[in-house]
């Protein structure tokens, strides 16, 4: 028996002690990260607020098998908040424009009433002309026909969930609707949580019932932290969980108490708050790389990789990952690297010889700036802590940066300029 099946089934239980818990571990990180957000500009949470909305657009979307050119996502975020951007001959598809529409839609106007209308032409933006040619579907009105989620190959498929049938779906839709809105019940993660599993309970949609059920979780996380700015990315998360994302919704689904799955939406929406941190870092430090080296002239090409970079390319800056990212020959990209080496905007790593990696040079100091400068381990986690101006700072290590310490690539200086540069500019 599934969920729809019970009487009164959204009538749904938990245990609140445990969710209870968790609820208040969540307050308490998103405290921090706004803590941490009020030392910044306006203008500087901004750009934050394009990375982590463009990272949700592309897990969204790859979460459903569908992967998506980050650059062009990108671009059409940055636009559309008026945030500087690096240009792209990339052509916007009409789906990635629907995606970033529907997206900031949620995020931006997260007072507005949800209704009906509203998700038929989010749905439309989804499915624009050319992606429902390949195959049919109902766009912009709810699904006809009954729905099931199967896996398993042919021939040994196993029946995952079936969804309400098609007639009770408008009543189930205004029901939700209705709770969704409903001012006695304020925005909160937990409604959050419970409005994502109840949507796709319904899967109203012939398709893209996931993609518009995480922007209405996105939309009541916005509403509850009273805020269209957005520093993390849900979605990504999920996308990384994956697995155990459809384990929680089948066994929810399965049953009439869903505790298991709003622990689970808890837990990674902590994790995507406590990911968000190296989106800001980025974002705060490729700001004041730009603002320290303002006066230099580099070439387009120089920018556009330096940015890839500073956005925290996932590899090592050498000539050979230069040369592939910018297209050009290895000869002229190590021209590129000794040209900014020499304007002093690259560093090379310390103690390689063959295939040199080099870093961001954001040390304009004869002594570091930083105080009582370590490395903490709390909760199975390291830690990079500082202090500055008589206030303590700390970051939680990649595993990248934690392998370049171990190995002698970086030293805990070079860590404490990348991610603590931009306090310099407070």
């Amino acid at each position: 028996m599934f969920i729809h099946e019970l009487n009164n089934w959204t009538q749904f239980s938990w245990d609140h002690d445990k969710v209870d818990a968790r609820l208040a571990e969540v307050s308490q990180a998103l405290g921090y990260l706004h803590g941490r957000l009020s030392m910044i500009g306006f203008d500087e949470q901004l750009k934050a607020t394009a990375e982590s909305v463009t990272q949700d657009i592309v897990s969204s979307s790859e979460i459903e098998g569908v992967s998506l050119n980050t650059r062009s996502v990108r671009s059409s975020v940055a636009r559309r908040l008026g945030v500087p951007y690096e240009e792209t001959n990339d052509a916007l598809s009409h789906y990635v424009e629907g995606m970033v529409s529907v997206s900031l839609d949620a995020t931006r106007n997260y007072m507005h009433p949800l209704t009906a209308e509203r998700l038929f032409a989010w749905h439309g933006e989804l499915f624009p002309p050319e992606r429902t040619r390949l195959y049919r579907i109902d766009v912009g009105q709810y699904r006809k026909v009954g729905m099931q989620v199967v896996s398993g190959n042919m021939g040994r498929e196993r029946v995952c969930y079936e969804a309400p049938a098609p007639e009770r779906v408008p009543a189930e839709m205004e029901q939700f609707i209705v709770w969704y809105n409903n001012p006695d019940i304020p925005a909160t993660p937990l409604k959050a949580a419970i409005a994502h599993f109840w949507f796709v309970c319904i899967h109203p949609f012939d398709d893209g019932n996931g993609r518009l059920t995480r922007a209405l979780s996105d939309m009541l996380l916005a509403r509850a932290e009273n805020s269209n700015l957005r520093y993390y990315s849900m979605s990504k998360a999920i996308y990384a969980d994956r697995k155990n994302y459809y384990l929680e919704l089948e066994r929810a689904q399965r049953g009439s108490d869903i505790t298991n799955w709003l622990l689970w939406f808890l837990n990674t929406l902590l994790t995507a708050i406590k990911e968000s941190d190296t989106v800001i870092g980025n974002v705060l430090n490729k700001t004041y790389f730009w603002h320290i080296h303002e006066d230099i002239t580099c070439s387009e090409r120089q920018k556009r990789i330096l940015n890839i970079y500073l956005s925290g390319y996932d590899g090592k800056l050498t000539a050979k990952n230069w040369a592939k990212l910018a297209e050009v020959s290895l000869d002229t990209a190590n021209r590129d690297i000794a040209d900014l080496v020499e304007k002093k905007m690259l560093c090379p790593v310390h103690g390689n010889v063959r295939n040199v990696a080099y870093l961001p040079c954001y040390n304009q100091h004869s002594s570091l700036p930083f105080d009582d400068v370590h490395v903490d381990e709390r909760a199975g986690q390291k830690y990079i802590c500082i202090t500055f101006k008589q206030q303590s700072y700390s970051e939680r290590l990649t595993e990248g940066d934690l392998q370049s310490l171990a190995q002698g690539e970086r030293t805990i200086e070079d860590l404490a300029y990348k991610y603590f540069a931009y306090l310099m500019m407070i």
